[in-house]
């Protein structure tokens, strides 16, 4: 099935294409591989090869091989490289820099973007959000997330807000908030329940049916 324009940034022509080109220029220092960045963003192989080819074609990365392994690379020395990925982290941009920041953070079962910004990656029409909601479930240190949150706003340039849940009292809640969550789009960002995460959802992106 054929993705549509995202609505955080309907300049692109796909949100595969969007959620790809964050991966890479947000990450300037580092080197992916295009079997990580299908992994991250959650569409086939077959689709990060075309969508990778043409942002070499369009000189925005670069890639080259190790191996059997075919690495991609942001082009910082393009003109447009700044001030695109500066639109790219306003809009698209917290699943790639918050999936990173909390992906360093110890005590984490399961993290994932709530609310307006959710709704819109997940082509809910409505406003520009104005901030990002965050649940984190677990146990990691207080002052940590409080780093995240720190540098995560530097980099989207708006307020992101972090609400730390315990593990044990997340099981046991059954209160309008966790129904609420339950029934409305999320993005995942971290989960350790299993198999690593952090990929992009498909379908409508709640957690009622996982």
């Amino acid at each position: 099935m054929k993705r549509a324009a995202p609505l955080l940034l309907p300049l692109l022509r796909t949100r595969a294409q969007g959620d790809i080109l964050a991966a890479v220029l947000l990450n300037p220092q580092e080197e992916q591989s295009l079997s990580d960045l299908g992994r991250l963003v959650g569409v086939s192989p077959a689709t990060v090869l075309r969508e990778v080819d043409r942002l070499e074609e369009a000189g925005l990365v670069s890639t080259r091989r190790l191996g059997n392994t075919r690495l991609a690379r942001a082009r910082t020395d393009n003109p447009v490289y700044a001030p695109l990925a500066e639109l790219l982290a306003v809009t698209l941009g917290p699943l790639a820099v918050l999936r990173d920041l909390l992906a360093d953070v110890d005590g984490i079962t399961r993290a994932f973007i709530y609310g307006s910004w959710a709704a819109r990656y997940h082509e809910q029409p409505g406003s520009v959000p104005g901030d990002i909601d965050v649940l984190v479930i677990g146990d990691p240190d207080r002052d940590r997330l409080d780093d995240v949150i720190d540098e995560a706003e530097k980099g989207l340039r708006r307020e992101v807000n972090i609400r730390r849940v315990p593990a044990s009292s997340w099981e046991s809640d059954d209160g309008p908030f966790k129904r609420t969550i339950m029934s409305s789009p999320v993005v995942e960002l971290v989960t350790n329940e299993g198999d690593a995460g952090g990929g992009n959802d498909t379908g409508e992106g709640t957690l009622a049916g996982r």
